[in-house]
């Protein structure tokens, strides 16, 4: 399945197109023995002698090995997630009905072929399914219907009349499989036992080392993301104070509360403001698009970097089948084999059926401000010009390497840190609603790392966590019931932001020093992308 999505159609003379993937427990095992085997002939190598850009690659791919051996062995996500299996068949289907690598009646007919094969992989997932907590049951029924209405629905309307019988019958049969597999997850998979979406310390740890790339212990991360929490939040009331005297003159400065009382009453009170400045569900995305549109002026008029040659982007909805962990919305890059079919900055419509407080907090949490944050990080300059450069990167084998296991703090991190020199060169004349709504999603990066760190490693409660960002990072309900579940749902995914931003920083300010009056921002941004 990510084969097709990243445009490797042949393997060996196979259709992969055609196929699913094998997730038997002979074929588990297959990986498993792929891996351990790759492992093994590495090893034989001299890393010394490499080349620098040679032993990153090296480093790349035994990262990864024992990233995946880990997920296999000790994690086990293939007996006790049952959203991997719902997720890999939303792709199944996502990617040939989007990707346009060949006509859509060819396209149309590796989509049947792969339908004709879900009663198998439900089967196996059932098979493989040993336990599952309760959260990962609940939102694989949610992206499940989105695979079935993804089916039903929109595939369904494209398909040319002279292949309607067939996709009728595979979406029936497929369909069918999917409502099954529901109905395991109502009446059966519970009755196995729940689990704990915790992986616990000793794991966390393990997993935290191969997934972020890093030598920086979950300990050393949460101490300094914990220390900055107070220097960002001093920062935050420098800068609403300014606008809350303007704002809120009437009632003074709050000068007879102290301490954290003040902060956040101050803080929170010109946010609530800001907050106030929204878009509504019919014109969200539209809004991103022309966010989208004025990012990509600022940054030729500033210079800040070489834009991406191809003009692929495409803003849609976020695919149902994805929104359980895409609650806000995402990037999915261009196929790093066929960059030229187009890259996908995703935005999660609100539902029409969610209550009025449900979709006020929404709108209010992104609102003309944070559409706006949003726009920049996930595409320009974010991660659509990160993935742009890393797609044109030579030679052709370290570009697919990199692209497809791309460290995830250089990748979250330049998205952080390319939003904030937005910021820093005059975004939006420099307003300082923008800056501090900027500054509290630092707040929110830093709680980001704290709540994965001491949830998964048992070292802080639910209603703990929510805590930490409604009072002390100043989010809505709505973003930290959704930031819960994505806490709940992945591991070790996000601190990326709050490591690779501080990383990115880092060695800009080192090569600013190396460099003195030669430094050049646009000449770093390019060399530094161009790692891929």
């Amino acid at each position: 399945v990510n084969s097709t999505a990243q445009g490797y159609h042949q393997h060996r003379g196979v259709d992969l197109d055609s196929q699913l993937d094998n997730l038997s427990r002979s074929g588990i095992f297959e990986q498993r023995n792929f891996y351990t085997g790759f492992h093994q002939r590495l090893e034989k190598l001299d890393r010394d002698r490499l080349s620098p850009e040679d032993r990153a690659d090296y480093d790349i791919i035994q990262g990864q090995i024992a990233l995946s051996l880990f997920d296999l062995d000790i994690a086990q996500t293939w007996q006790k997630n049952p959203t991997y299996y719902v997720e890999l068949a939303g792709n199944a289907v996502f990617a040939p009905f989007v990707l346009e690598y060949a006509p859509l009646p060819d396209r149309m007919r590796h989509i049947i072929a792969r339908l004709g094969k879900f009663p198998g992989l439900m089967l196996q997932a059932r098979q493989n399914l040993r336990q599952a907590p309760a959260i990962w049951i609940k939102v694989a029924k949610e992206e499940n219907d989105g695979n079935i209405g993804l089916i039903d629905k929109d595939v369904r309307a494209k398909v040319p009349a002279d292949l309607k019988s067939d996709y009728d019958k595979a979406a029936d049969t497929a369909i069918t499989a999917l409502k099954g597999f529901n109905q395991f997850l109502d009446n059966e998979l519970p009755h196995k036992g729940t689990g704990d979406w915790r992986l616990g310390e000793d794991a966390y740890k393990t997993k935290f080392r191969f997934a972020l790339g890093t030598d920086r212990t979950p300990a050393d991360v949460l101490a300094a993301a914990e220390a900055d929490l107070q220097t960002v939040r001093a920062r935050m009331l420098e800068t609403a104070s300014g606008l809350h005297k303007e704002w809120f003159a009437a009632h003074g400065s709050h000068d007879e509360l102290k301490g954290t009382v003040r902060e956040n009453r101050i803080i929170g009170e010109v946010l609530d403001r800001i907050a106030a400045k929204h878009s509504t569900p019919a014109g969200y995305i539209s809004e991103a698009r022309a966010d989208l549109d004025e990012a990509r002026a600022f940054v030729k008029e500033k210079n800040l970097l070489t834009s991406p040659p191809r003009d692929n982007l495409q803003v849609i909805e976020t695919p149902e089948f994805m929104r359980g962990i895409y609650s806000v919305g995402g990037f999915d890059p261009a196929p790093v084999l066929e960059p030229q079919l187009g890259a996908f900055y995703w935005v999660t419509p609100i539902p029409a059926n969610w209550k009025p407080e449900r979709i006020n907090s929404k709108l209010r949490e992104y609102n003309f401000y944070k559409l706006k944050l949003l726009t920049l990080h996930e595409a320009v300059p974010g991660h659509y010009v990160q993935a742009e450069f890393a797609n044109d990167l030579q030679p052709k084998t370290r570009r697919v390497l990199r692209s497809l296991y791309g460290n995830g703090p250089y990748v979250e991190g330049w998205a952080e840190y390319g939003t904030q020199t937005m910021l820093d060169q005059g975004f939006l004349n420099g307003s300082p609603e923008l800056r501090l709504t900027f500054q509290k999603e630092e707040l929110r990066v830093l709680a980001n790392a704290i709540i994965d760190i001491k949830l998964q490693t048992g070292k802080m409660t639910d209603p703990e966590a929510v805590d930490l960002m409604e009072k002390q990072t100043f989010q809505e309900a709505e973003e930290a019931t959704g930031k819960l579940q994505r806490a709940q749902l992945s591991s070790a995914q996000l601190p990326m932001y709050f490591l690779g931003w501080r990383g990115w920083t880092s060695v800009r300010e080192e090569q600013k020093k190396k460099l003195g009056d030669k430094f050049n921002l646009h000449d770093f941004h390019d060399r530094a992308l161009k790692e891929g």
